[in-house]
């Protein structure tokens, strides 16, 4: 018979309703924005492949991925992947989106440091994700110190996540900065682009908050957190 501890909901609420609002932000503003055109008339691919461009960045390819939103740049392979909605569109979102994967590539060629150091955690947060909330679970049927190593484990995806917020929020600055110095966007379109990567970037923070607070949860239930007990 399945379990499910009340305490649980208590401590992951505010992580899961913070997501939620902020994945409705997103889809909320970039539903909005993509259909206000923007001034330069270029699509997302355009404006993405201009900044590369100015920047000498032509060994950068700009290529059109599947899903919604799954605008993503590859380090290794110095590609630029781009969704329909972004990659075709001519919208304020579509370029807004697009310049910030742009601004991941010119962190690339400047060799920032926290992009290197989320690159080379990736592994090791692969291996937390896969095994520290399995190790911290089973720890709560076995002994605290159990539960202890899989936080251990559990905090490679935290550190991930945390060193994922300044690499984010720097790329949407170069992009907003960007769009405006090109001309890509007028000044008065750069209230539309705050929107829709601002809203982007506050998933970034609730997923570090989720990931947090589940690994206090497990901490307060093994009796590891100041005043807490293993009553159960």
């Amino acid at each position: 018979m399945f379990y499910f501890d009340p305490v649980y909901l208590l401590f992951l609420l505010p992580g899961l309703l913070l997501s939620l609002w902020a994945s409705w932000r997103v889809q909320a503003n970039f539903s909005y924005y993509s259909r206000v055109p923007n001034s330069s008339g270029l699509s997302g691919a355009e404006a993405a492949q201009y900044i590369l461009d100015q920047a000498g960045l032509h060994d950068v390819e700009v290529t059109l991925t599947e899903g919604f939103l799954s605008d993503h740049y590859d380090p290794l392979s110095k590609r630029l992947a781009l969704s329909p909605e972004t990659y075709h569109s001519r919208s304020i979102a579509a370029v807004g989106v697009a310049a910030h994967e742009a601004g991941h590539a010119l962190q690339h060629a400047a060799h920032y440091a926290p992009l290197w150091l989320r690159s080379a955690l990736v592994p090791t947060a692969h291996l937390g994700s896969t095994l520290g909330y399995i190790v911290m679970a089973i720890g709560l049927f076995i002994h605290p110190f159990v539960v202890l190593a899989g936080v251990v484990l559990f905090s490679a995806v935290l550190l991930f996540q945390v060193i994922t917020l300044p690499v984010e929020f720097d790329a949407s600055r170069r992009a907003k900065r960007l769009l405006v110095e090109s001309g890509i966007i007028a000044p008065d379109e750069r209230e539309g682009v705050d929107r829709v990567l601002d809203a982007a970037a506050w998933t970034y923070v609730a997923a570090v908050v989720t990931t947090l607070l589940t690994i206090l949860y497990f901490l307060f239930r093994a009796g590891l957190l100041h005043g807490s007990s293993r009553e159960e």
